[in-house]
């Protein structure tokens, strides 16, 4: 959880923060997300979305599409030295990341965005966060 703002290298390097690197390993994937973002799994995390995606109905061309453009958009990542990971040029088009970057946590996964994607995004969904909230969440106890 959490968000931490860094700056890709002229490389395409970006900085993963201690608290994700611990999380991920050294080695993750990392593909398309939704809603315009990159998203980076732990291992042991993709195999269990690779897992699921047998089992949707290769007869379903939605389905299809879905599975093609998340596993052809992936790539495994290594950590260096200096907790860096090099995000391949067609994923940083992607996602529109040319510079600045948002590396946020999102459950089981991390979330990479162009920071003024970012942005907009929260914008775009900030004011319909509490009726969202009351539609799919029971805070009861």
């Amino acid at each position: 959880m959490g968000q931490y703002g860094h700056t890709l290298d002229d490389k395409g390097r970006l900085t993963i923060p201690a608290r994700f690197r611990e999380a991920l390993g050294d080695r993750f994937v990392v593909t398309v997300g939704l809603d315009g973002c990159l998203a980076g799994y732990a291992a042991s995390e993709w195999e269990r979305l690779t897992d699921r995606l047998k089992d949707l109905p290769m007869t379903n061309r939605d389905a299809r599409a879905f599975i093609r453009l998340l596993l052809a958009g992936a790539t495994e990542v290594e950590l260096d030295k200096q907790g860096r990971i090099l995000i391949p040029p067609r994923l940083r088009q992607e996602a529109g990341i040319a510079s600045d970057a948002l590396l946020v946590g999102v459950g089981s996964r991390l979330e990479i965005w162009a920071a003024d994607r970012w942005n907009a995004y929260q914008e775009s969904v900030h004011d319909s966060f509490e009726q969202t909230a009351e539609k799919l969440v029971d805070f009861s106890l």
